[in-house]
C-alpha cells in the first residue's frame, strides 16, 4: 500500500529560519508509518486562515519548497466550487490525481499583558532589592513601569493520505510573536521535520 503523500510536505517547507519562537505542543501519526518520500506525486496545500492574504502567503511558503508538486487551494478550488460538499470535494480531489493534503489551522491566538518595572532597565543586572524596591515604589515617588504584549498563535498542521483517504500525522505548535507569515511557516516546518524524524516517520536523507 502506497504511503505516497506524507512528509516529504513537511520536508520540503524550506528550512531557512530559526525556530527560537515556535514549539511543538503535540504531535501524533499512524503507527509504523514509514515514508518513500520518491513516491509523492501531487499534494493540495490548504491554509485555513479568515485573511485571504495571510492564507495565500501561507501557501505559497508551502507549495515553493515541493519542486512543483505542491497546489495551492486559493488557485485550484475556485469560488464557484462549492467548499461544503464534501462527496463533491472527494471525487475532484481524487479524479485530479491528488495522492496527499495538508492544512494549516490557525486554533487561537492568545494575548499575554506582561507588566514590567520601569526601573530594571536603568540597573542592569543588578538584582532587584527590597530596600531598591522601597526607594523607588513609596507613594509619590512611584515611576510608573509598562506593559509588553505577548501573542501566542496556536497552529494546528494535519497531513492526509488521499489514496488511504484518511489523516495520518498531525501536530499542534505554538508560536510567539510571529515576524510575518512567511517567517511562522518556515519556523513550523523546520520543527515539525525535527519530531517527525525523531519519531521515525520520516527517514533522515
Amino acid at each position: 500500500m502506497k504511503n505516497s503523500a506524507i512528509a516529504v510536505i513537511i520536508l520540503s517547507f524550506g528550512i531557512l529560519f530559526s525556530c527560537k519562537t515556535t514549539k511543538i505542543a503535540s504531535s501524533w501519526k499512524q503507527p509504523d508509518k514509514q515514508i518513500d518520500i520518491q513516491s509523492l506525486k501531487k499534494v493540495l496545500v490548504v491554509a485555513m486562515l479568515k485573511s485571504e492574504n495571510a492564507r495565500r502567503k501561507a501557501e505559497d511558503e508551502m507549495v515553493k519548497f515541493l519542486d512543483g508538486k505542491g497546489v495551492p487551494s486559493y488557485s485550484y478550488l475556485k469560488d464557484s466550487f462549492n467548499r461544503k460538499d464534501e462527496q463533491a470535494l472527494r471525487a475532484k480531489i481524487k479524479g485530479d490525481g491528488f495522492d496527499g493534503a495538508i492544512t494549516m489551522t490557525l486554533m487561537d491566538v492568545e494575548r499575554e499583558r506582561i507588566y514590567t518595572l520601569s526601573y530594571v532597565g536603568i540597573y542592569p543586572g543588578n538584582p532587584i532589592s527590597f530596600t531598591n524596591y522601597y526607594y523607588r515604589h513609596w507613594p509619590g515617588d512611584i515611576r510608573d513601569g509598562y506593559y509588553l504584549t505577548t501573542k501566542i498563535f496556536t497552529v494546528e498542521v494535519a497531513i492526509f493520505s488521499i489514496l488511504e483517504d484518511q489523516i495520518i500525522w498531525t501536530s499542534e505548535t505554538k508560536t510567539v510573536n510571529p515576524d510575518g507569515v512567511d517567517k511562522m511557516t518556515n519556523e513550523i516546518a523546520k520543527v515539525l521535520q525535527k519530531r517527525m524524524i525523531k519519531e521515525g516517520f520520516i527517514s533522515k536523507k
